[in-house]
C-alpha cells in the first residue's frame, strides 16, 4: 500500500528537521511526504531542500489558513491509497509504518490513531508533560489508550485514514478547536471502521514549558465545547467534567484553608493522596525522580488549565448562548 504523510507546518523549521531525520529511518518505504507550510514567517524552504534525495517529498506553501485546512490542502494534493497525518513536534520510530501496513493488511482499519510517548532525549518537563497527558489520573485514559473510556477518537498528531474516508466523509471542517475529534466523530458516524493500533506509537514533544502548556491546555478546553457545539448529543461525557470539577475543587480547598475546620482537613487529605498518586505513578512509568516531582504541577496544570477553558466557553457558549 502507498501511503501519504500529511504534515501542517507553521513557523518550525528545526521541528520539522527532527521529523524528517526520522522519516528517512522507516523499514517500510512506499511512501511519500507532503509539507504544507502555512503561511509561515520563518518557513522551512532550506531545511526540506536537504531531504529532497532522501525522501519522495513534496513542500508547498499557502497562506495561513490553520492546521486543519492545511491538511485537507494536502489531502487534495496526496497520491496515497491511505493518509497519514502528524504534528511537526513529532518524532516517527523506524518502525511505524511497518506496523501500521502489518496492521492494515491483518485487520483492516478505515482510520486509526496512536498513542503518544515520551522519547529518551526529551527533557525532564517534556517527560512530566508527556505523563500529564497520558496519564489516567488526569485524562482519564482516553488518548491513544487501548483500555480508554467510551468511543476512540483519533487525534491529529498520530492519525490515519483511507482515500475512501476521505471522498466520503471530506476532510476537517473546522480548522482549529477540536478539528480532529470533530472529524473522529463524523467518520464513526457514516459507518467507518476506527481503531487504536496501541504498537504506532510517536514521540510527541508537546510544550517545552509548563507556561506553553498551559496555553495548549486552556484551548484544548475550550476546543472541547467547540465540538458539543457540532455534537450536542455525544459531544460531551462525563469525564470531559472532570477537570472543570477538578478546578472547582481546587478553588473550594484554597477557600477551605483559610479557616480552620474539619472540611478543610478532608479537603487536604485527599489533595495530597491525589498528587502521591501521581507522583508515584510518574515515578514508575518514568524511573526518573526529577520527572515525578515535575509531574505533579504538570498534572495539575493540565486539570487546571483544560477546566478554567471548558468552563469559560461553556458559560459563553453553552449558557449565554455567545457564539
Amino acid at each position: 500500500m502507498f501511503y501519504s504523510i500529511i504534515i501542517p507546518l507553521y513557523n518550525r523549521p528545526q521541528e520539522i528537521k527532527e521529523l524528517l531525520e526520522t522519516l528517512v529511518l522507516q523499514t517500510y518505504r512506499n511512501f511519500e511526504v507532503l509539507v504544507i507550510e502555512d503561511g509561515s514567517v520563518n518557513d522551512a524552504a532550506d531545511v526540506v531542500a536537504l531531504f529532497q534525495d532522501k525522501l519522495n517529498l513534496r513542500y508547498f506553501t499557502k497562506p495561513n489558513t490553520g492546521q486543519g485546512f492545511s491538511r485537507n490542502f494536502g489531502f487534495e494534493q496526496a497520491k496515497g491509497d491511505y493518509f497519514i497525518i502528524f504534528d511537526s513536534d513529532c518524532l516517527i520510530p523506524a518502525d511505524y509504518l511497518e506496523i501500521v501496513n502489518n496492521r492494515l493488511q491483518t485487520d483492516w482499519l478505515d482510520a486509526y490513531g496512536g498513542p503518544d510517548d515520551s522519547h529518551p532525549s526529551f527533557t525532564p518537563t517534556q517527560k512530566a508533560i508527556s505523563y500529564a497527558m497520558t496519564s489516567p489520573f488526569t485524562t482519564g485514559g482516553i488518548r491513544g489508550n487501548k483500555k480508554g473510556i467510551g468511543q476512540f477518537h483519533p487525534r491529529s498528531f498520530n492519525m490515519g485514514l483511507s482515500r475512501q474516508v476521505w471522498e466520503k466523509a471530506g476532510g476537517f471542517i473546522i480548522t482549529r478547536l477540536g478539528e480532529d475529534i470533530e472529524l473522529s466523530i463524523r467518520i464513526h458516524s457514516i459507518g467507518f471502521k476506527i481503531g487504536l493500533i496501541p504498537e504506532a506509537k510517536v514521540f510527541h514533544k508537546r510544550r517545552t514549558s509548563f507556561y506553553q502548556f498551559y496555553k495548549q491546555l486552556h484551548f484544548f478546553g475550550r476546543a472541547r465545547i467547540n465540538i458539543f457545539k457540532f455534537f450536542p448529543t455525544g459531544g460531551l461525557k462525563a469525564v470531559h467534567f472532570f477537570p472543570a470539577a477538578f478546578t472547582l475543587f481546587m478553588l473550594f480547598w484554597l477557600i477551605s484553608n483559610a479557616f480552620t475546620s474539619p472540611i478543610a482537613f478532608l479537603c487536604n487529605i485527599l489533595l495530597v493522596t491525589f498528587l502521591l498518586l501521581i507522583f508515584f505513578d510518574a515515578w514508575v512509568k518514568n524511573k526518573s525522580f526529577k520527572v515525578a516531582i515535575l509531574s505533579v504541577p504538570a498534572a495539575l496544570i493540565q486539570l487546571v488549565a483544560y477546566g478554567l477553558g471548558f468552563m469559560q466557553d461553556f458559560w459563553k457558549r453553552v449558557i449565554l448562548k455567545n457564539s
